[in-house]
């Protein structure tokens, strides 16, 4: 029986992490959810205001054998741009903060040699956040799969798709079978 572990990333709206993640070999299952905030049992309305301190994020349980945490971040910062502080595109505030919630003191490590590894890749300073993962807190049904029920709403086909598109591409060797 493999060894799994657990990785929590934010990079903006959570639906197009939670789809990209889900077809990564060595994924068990990725949830979209919220972390880091005050907020006890936080729903997407009160995360939306931006006053519950928690971003979106997707919880992934990965087998490290077939993918290793440094590739799981690699694919993190390609979905979005860890130089934009609190924000992604047209999604503003501390809830689509770039942050890499660690669970424990070797992610913690690995997370911020690859910050450093990936710094030379971008023109500005990349703000991710390096942070204690806290309570995990599943975000509300309609959000887990998302992209995958709604490939037809606005947001997912001119945002999602093209990106989701180009995932598949770079990260071919990667991807289930």
């Amino acid at each position: 029986m493999a060894q799994t572990e657990i990785a929590t990333f934010g990079a903006g709206c959570f639906w197009c992490i939670e789809s990209a993640f889900n077809q990564l070999q060595g994924i068990k299952k990725a949830v979209s959810g919220y972390m880091g905030g005050q907020t006890l049992n936080p729903d997407y309305r009160q995360v939306c205001t931006g006053t519950s301190g928690h971003a979106e994020v997707v919880q992934v349980e990965f087998d490290p054998v077939q993918v290793s945490f440094e590739q799981l971040v690699q694919v993190l910062f390609f979905l979005h741009d860890p130089t934009q502080l609190n924000r992604q595109g047209n999604d503003i505030g501390t809830q689509y903060r770039s942050a890499v919630f660690y669970h424990s003191a070797q992610q913690r490590e690995q997370a911020l040699a690859s910050i450093k590894a990936a710094q030379p890749l971008f023109d500005l300073p990349i703000v991710t956040e390096v942070t204690a993962a806290s309570t995990f807190y599943p975000a509300e049904d309609y959000h887990q799969g998302y992209y995958l029920q709604n490939t037809n709403q606005p947001y997912c086909q001119f945002l999602i798709t093209p990106k989701l598109a180009k995932f598949r591409q770079t990260f071919a060797s990667l991807l289930k079978a």
